[in-house]
């Protein structure tokens, strides 16, 4: 399916575009909020500056893709495969990816406010200057990333709980 066919279908109010290979698109600057596009591979397809805010992503190929200031908040990530994957300037508040791998991905400048990282393969991935506050992670996690400059805040506190409420999304399990 070309981007032409996908977007008519998508303005037609169909959101289900999960099971597909999409390996090496060029869709970036594309509106696609609300989508499902879970179990598709999007390895190496650039998907920069796109709007994936609240899509389904869940156990999706992101290996070496770029989705450089992509906005995927509220987004489901869970289980996605995205090893080498660009990010940079992404927004990423109150996703979930959890049980993500995102092992030499570059999230430098990310915003991950609120994002539920639990379990997220994260070793020689870049979180220089990403925003991390709220944020559902382990230290230990951490352990073997570059994170200079990264902004980490403890999950439980009242502003958390306040960033979910203006974010309007529910917290993910």
């Amino acid at each position: 399916m070309n981007l032409q066919q996908l977007l008519r279908q998508y303005n037609r109010g169909d959101r289900n575009f999960s099971n597909g290979s999409y390996r090496a698109v060029s869709w970036p600057r594309t509106m696609l909020s609300g989508a499902d596009f879970s179990f598709c591979d999007f390895a190496e397809a650039d998907l920069s500056y796109t709007d994936l805010t609240r899509a389904n992503l869940a156990l999706s190929s992101l290996t070496y893709a770029e989705l450089i200031s992509t906005d995927l908040s509220g987004a489901n990530l869970q289980g996605v495969h995205a090893v080498g994957a660009k990010l940079t300037d992404a927004s990423l508040v109150g996703a979930n990816l959890k049980g993500a791998d995102l092992r030499m991905a570059d999230l430098s400048n990310v915003d991950f406010s609120g994002a539920n990282l639990a379990q997220a393969l994260l070793e020689g991935a870049n979180l220089r200057d990403a925003n991390l506050t709220c944020a559902r992670i382990e230290p230990d996690q951490l352990e073997t990333t570059t994170c200079e400059g990264a902004h980490l805040k403890a999950l439980d506190t009242a502003a958390c709980r306040e960033l979910a409420k203006t974010a309007q999304w529910t917290a993910w399990s």
